[in-house]
């Protein structure tokens, strides 16, 4: 005999927030990070935080007589990466997290979470990196963690736009799809206009236009650059999945 459920099983829930533990545990932490600061701590603490944890050109090639701050060595080492998990407002928060949801999602899932927790450190160093080159004696200090969304923004177009992507009207590994090698995605028309879009932006920081957030705090748009151009020239170096091998 045979027995027949009188009602088909429920199909199973789809989670509402289906993102890796790795963008929610950064996203998390940038928010308890601004809410202590702003909550919890007075501003004679908060201005300790930045000088211990933003990053200062300055304190790399000023001399103590001319330009000193507490923490000797430590700080010229953490603050390169540290700088990004602080920001100016709450809008600054905001506007950060939006954009690292969106392309940093795709991203994490790819590299898994010990791969992608390097990949943000390493983009967050090279927009450090680039705003010392253009501000070396800079005393104003940088934070935010717009270097590494724009890392991860020029990391996720790597594998979207290419043949096959999920922007290049592919409907397979999503994700996971191979991505073409760096000289092949740089003759990538979708990757070229996306590249070109991207820097207009940034020039329009550049020639002074303020975005969401900035209360009127200079937008550090090389920092933006240097972050883009490690996500796109190391992405290799991170990615698990095999290149895309064209005939």
């Amino acid at each position: 005999m045979l027995y027949r459920p009188p009602f088909p099983p429920a199909p199973a829930r789809e989670p509402v927030f289906n993102l890796p533990a790795s963008i929610v545990g950064v996203s998390l932490t940038l928010i308890a990070i601004h809410a202590v600061r702003v909550l919890v701590l007075s501003t004679g603490a908060d201005v300790e935080v930045l000088t211990y944890f933003a990053f200062i050109p300055a304190r790399y090639t000023l001399p103590d007589t001319l330009f000193y701050l507490p923490g000797g060595f430590g700080p010229k080492v953490w603050s390169v990466v540290s700088y990004a998990l602080l920001h100016a407002n709450w809008m600054h928060v905001g506007v950060n997290l939006v954009w690292f949801l969106a392309f940093g999602t795709p991203v994490a899932r790819r590299f898994g979470t010990l791969r992608f927790l390097l990949f943000c450190a390493v983009t967050a160093a090279a927009g450090a990196g680039a705003h010392y080159l253009s501000h070396p004696d800079g005393i104003m200090p940088l934070i935010g963690a717009s270097a590494t969304v724009s890392g991860a923004m020029a990391a996720a177009m790597r594998f979207a736009v290419s043949p096959g992507g999920i922007l290049a009207g592919g409907r397979g590994a999503g994700d996971h799809h191979p991505a073409e090698s760096l000289l092949d995605s740089l003759k990538n028309p979708q990757m070229l206009i996306f590249i070109a879009i991207w820097f207009a932006l940034n020039l329009l920081f550049g020639l002074g236009v303020s975005v969401p957030g900035a209360d009127g705090a200079e937008v550090a748009w090389q920092a933006h650059v240097g972050g883009f151009l490690a996500g796109l020239l190391l992405f290799g170096l991170f990615d698990p999945v095999p290149r895309l091998r064209v005939t």
